[in-house]
């Protein structure tokens, strides 16, 4: 039963204003159903052919917007294999059929959550949905994005409307200044250690606090894109100028800037003082297993990855250069170095970043999901150990159910490539 109450004014949080007016209401209360409307559909070369083959069999002949409709190819390519070439061949005929304006191949292709934002796709006040859990990356720039079933996206590419439960919001509120080699990287998986892997089912996670105006993008876009794994629906930070100078010259299109009411309500409140958060180490095979590197003995590794959607940015290849520069990695590890986006790509060749990585003995790789899913270009066998920048850590996520994932941030990860072992970078500096 669709019910929404549009009598007596309550405070509503970001999330829930823009669900509203995506629903054309003023209010829409944590519990109610709604059918928004969409401003974005994204699809990858994995979850799309099953969207693309339910939206032909509910007789669908057009998307309902060729503009608003984004398809990826970034999991299995460079193609792997025949069965995924098979697949973004059957995504490329439908994006020419469709004459979608936004499909992304290799070459032109980066890794979806990093590319969006890049490219000006996403902007404030907006809905995106995509058939891809780490869509609640937008909630960065001020955005509602979610990730849904193919099917969903199915219904979504044909209609431009989608089902959505308004959720309840959780007020995550970061103060202090940030220790050295702390990012976003490590607040997240600091705060799931703190309220568990389904410590934000189906709710908001609303970021607040002085500490914000220290997280670069980068660090913003990391934390929103790990909200899922705190169960959460989506993950949101105000827009403030770090948003805008990001935008700048990205977004040029009209967009609505949303705030939360101070009457706001939230299922709880969660406060962090991160100057008691140093960098983390997130243990197998849940990333609540959440440690302060300073207090674990040496973890030996086979495998170090620095990218990902999460850590391909290039302030996160910055960092793990600086550790990396006139060092060698270890002979017992094996590192690859993933850049998100060719455009990020360029920017670490510009500036020597590629070179400095390859003379410390890394692999630099096409931008590719490969590695983090566990589907090419670095997996892992029986009984390996692999430190990664990536966001997830779950029994074979990388490759064999034997082996083990240990999530850090670009610094620890390039410190552990040098020393063969988890480490702090001061240890490696």
């Amino acid at each position: 039963v669709l019910r929404i109450i549009e009598g007596k004014n309550m405070g509503q949080t970001i999330t829930q204003k823009i669900l509203a007016a995506h629903f054309g209401v003023k209010q829409a209360n944590p519990g109610e159903f709604i059918e928004a409307k969409v401003d974005l559909a994204l699809g990858n070369d994995i979850t799309a052919p099953l969207a693309v083959q339910e939206f032909r069999k509910v007789g669908a002949q057009k998307v309902f917007d060729r503009k608003r409709v984004v398809l990826v190819m970034d999991h299995f390519t460079p193609n792997k294999d025949i069965k995924s070439a098979e697949q973004c061949k059957f995504l490329r005929d439908f994006a020419r059929e469709q004459k979608l304006l936004h499909f992304y191949d290799t070459g032109r292709c980066g890794i979806e959550h990093a590319l969006l934002p890049e490219q000006g796709l996403v902007a404030p006040g907006e809905l995106v949905i995509g058939a891809d859990s780490h869509t609640c990356t937008y909630g960065a720039i001020g955005a509602v994005s979610t990730g849904v079933g193919s099917t969903d996206l199915a219904a979504v590419m044909a209609t431009g409307k989608i089902w959505l439960r308004v959720p309840e919001a959780i007020k995550v509120v970061f103060s202090g200044k940030l220790n050295k080699w702390v990012t976003g990287k490590d607040l997240i998986l600091y705060l799931i250690g703190k309220i568990g892997v389904d410590g934000a089912n189906y709710c908001t996670l609303e970021f607040h606090g002085d500490t914000v105006k220290q997280l670069s993008m980068a660090s913003r876009l990391t934390i929103c894109n790990m909200v899922i794994e705190a169960g959460a629906k989506n993950g949101i930070f105000y827009v403030d100028n770090t948003t805008t100078a990001f935008l700048k010259d990205k977004v040029l299109r009209k967009y609505k800037v949303y705030t939360s009411d101070p009457d706001a309500k939230y299922k709880t409140v969660v406060d962090i003082d991160v100057t008691k958060v140093f960098p983390q180490v997130s243990f197998p095979h849940l990333p609540e297993n959440a440690k302060d590197v300073r207090s674990i003995k040496k973890v030996y590794v086979d495998q170090v990855v620095i990218g990902s959607c999460t850590n391909g940015l290039i302030e996160d290849l910055r960092i793990a250069a600086k550790i990396l520069t006139g060092k060698k990695v270890n002979p017992n590890v094996r590192v690859i170095i993933f850049p998100a986006t060719p455009a990020v790509w360029m920017q670490a060749m510009k500036e020597g970043l590629l070179k400095t990585f390859m003379t410390a003995g890394a692999t630099v790789s096409t931008p590719t999901c490969g590695p983090c899913l566990g589907g090419h270009m670095g997996i892992l066998a029986g009984g390996e150990r692999c430190a990664a920048t990536t966001n997830r850590n779950f029994v074979g996520r990388m490759g064999s159910t034997k082996s083990e994932v240990y999530l850090v941030n670009p610094a620890v990860a390039a410190a552990t490539a040098v020393k063969g072992y988890i480490v702090h970078p001061d240890k490696v500096l």
